[in-house]
């Protein structure tokens, strides 16, 4: 009776530890997307132009790829509880600079700050998680922390329209700062202070070039439209240095014993495909938020708290088809279930290709349901066939670089979208100014006061139809990924029934 009394409250404690790490890997995952629906609030406060507003997606993305390889050792290295407190501080300490930002280059270092403590905070927390756990409850654990970064993801946009249509942009962040000092003070109190015996061995040199070429490569697409592309010395710089980067990388992972990145992995047929797979996952998923959202706001006029509401749809078609897929019946192949999920995409892709500047919200609900109801298809159904045939010993450092693909295609996915939409945004404004005669009803229809508001209104037209097709094409990027994946299925192996 006194062992059952004195278990009780460490068995609260315990419980109370695991919703925290369950809330921060929700509230590091909505940072990721809370900025979209209120996108030229911040762009105007910071005097941000149009051609940077993806950089608040991509910061975010690209700092948390880079901190999330090193996580487990630095907990290994001073501890877990200490790196846990250290992450969360510092990332209550990047919201805080984000609302104190006055131009562009202070809000991306706020949002690189954010990101890298959010590639350190999520690792962690399912670590954190795990350890409340008994071993035979651990493998449906990932469930409930799937469900946690989806929906944190998909609800940002919400919550961030919500909040700054009555309290303004600022508060979006200010929000998220007394729930991560919660969870710090849940940490302080329920958390032992352990530290790994002896320090694992981490290969630096392979993890320095890998996330050197992964920067340059980012900064390179980031950059590229702005600069000219390669009439610009500085885009040869960061391409010549990417490229340098990834020759060390793969000579080090050709030659060396051990590395970043275990040649074994590489051996697994599902999981190399897998990993490739959820690389378009993401680089679907956060594109498509970071395309709607501004579509939305600034070529519609929508106001933050509708544009939020619209990605509601597609969160519930997402988290709800996730939750229901991990009770699908172990006898379907699933194979024909990646298949499906990516036929779905498409078709969502595809519906996102017929709108119009004259549609209503239907359209853009639909659409985003649909493309929901596929990625939550994909997400369980891809992680499960990727650790279907790969040797439990390996699973940590490959559930590592899984996540890492995801992560990478995501903020190499913006990149991508914006730069072409500027590039076709002028384009189009040229194709269609060419078109203009004093003959066009579209001339007669603009009122102004005198000729030189009459051709600013006319031309601001132009821009916002220009923009518009810009982003209806940029979604035909987003479905061609899909297709071109989709044949990898057919090269998975159905698992043994010992899997």
């Amino acid at each position: 009776m006194n062992a059952g009394a004195a278990g009780t409250p460490a068995a609260g404690a315990l419980r109370t530890l695991r919703y925290a790490a369950l809330l921060a890997t929700y509230v590091q995952s909505v940072n990721v997307s809370i900025p979209n629906a209120v996108l030229r609030f911040i762009q105007a406060s910071t005097s941000m132009a149009d051609d940077q507003a993806g950089w608040i997606f991509t910061s975010y993305l690209a700092a948390s790829a880079i901190s999330m390889p090193v996580a487990s050792w630095l907990a290994a290295r001073f501890g877990v509880k200490t790196m846990y407190q250290a992450a969360l501080i510092l990332f209550i300490v990047g919201l805080w600079i984000a609302t104190c930002t006055t131009t562009p280059l202070e809000f991306m270092g706020a949002r690189i700050i954010q990101g890298v403590a959010a590639g350190i905070i999520a690792p962690l927390s399912l670590s954190i998680a795990l350890d409340t756990l008994p071993p035979a409850q651990r493998p449906t654990f990932g469930v409930p922390y799937g469900a946690a970064v989806l929906l944190g993801i998909v609800s940002g946009p919400a919550i961030g329209g919500l909040i700054a249509e009555y309290h303004g942009w600022h508060t979006v962040f200010y929000s998220s700062i007394p729930v991560a000092a919660v969870i710090v003070g849940v940490a302080q109190c329920s958390l032992e202070r352990k530290k790994a015996p002896t320090t694992p061995p981490f290969d630096f040199f392979g993890y320095g070039t890998f996330t050197v070429g992964m920067i340059m490569l980012q900064v390179l697409l980031d950059r590229g439209e702005r600069m000219e592309w390669f009439e610009s010395r500085e885009i040869w710089i960061e391409a010549m240095t990417s490229t340098l980067a990834f020759y060390l990388f793969f000579t080090h992972v050709l030659t060396a014993k051990t590395h970043f990145l275990g040649k074994h992995l590489f051996k697994d047929r599902n999981y190399v495909l897998s990993t490739i797979l959820f690389f378009a996952f993401g680089f679907v998923l956060l594109p498509t938020l970071a395309l709607t959202s501004p579509m939305l706001d600034e070529i519609l006029g929508y106001p933050p708290i509708t544009t939020g509401g619209m990605t509601i749809p597609r969160g519930v078609g997402l988290v709800g088809t996730f939750l229901l897929m991990t009770r699908m019946p172990p006898l379907i192949d699933n194979r024909l279930v990646i298949a499906s999920g990516v036929a779905v995409v498409i078709y969502a892709n595809w519906l996102m290709l017929g709108y119009s500047p004259l549609m209503d919200w239907t359209p853009v609900a639909v659409a985003g349901f649909v493309q929901g109801v596929g990625m939550g298809m994909l997400m369980p159904s891809i992680t499960k066939m990727a650790f279907s045939t790969l040797s439990p010993t390996f699973r940590p450092e490959g559930t590592g670089l899984f996540n890492l693909a995801r992560v990478y295609g995501s903020t190499l996915g913006i990149a991508i979208v914006q730069a072409c939409f500027y590039n076709n945004t002028q384009a189009m404004h040229l194709a269609l100014a060419s078109h203009l005669t004093p003959y066009r009803s579209a001339v007669h229809s603009v009122t102004a006061s005198t000729p030189l508001q009459a051709v600013g209104a006319l031309n601001e037209m132009i821009t916002g139809q220009a923009a518009f097709i810009a982003v209806v094409d940029q979604f035909k990027i987003l479905m061609l990924a899909m297709v071109v994946v989709i044949p990898l299925v057919v090269f998975l192996r159905k698992p043994g029934p010992a899997n």
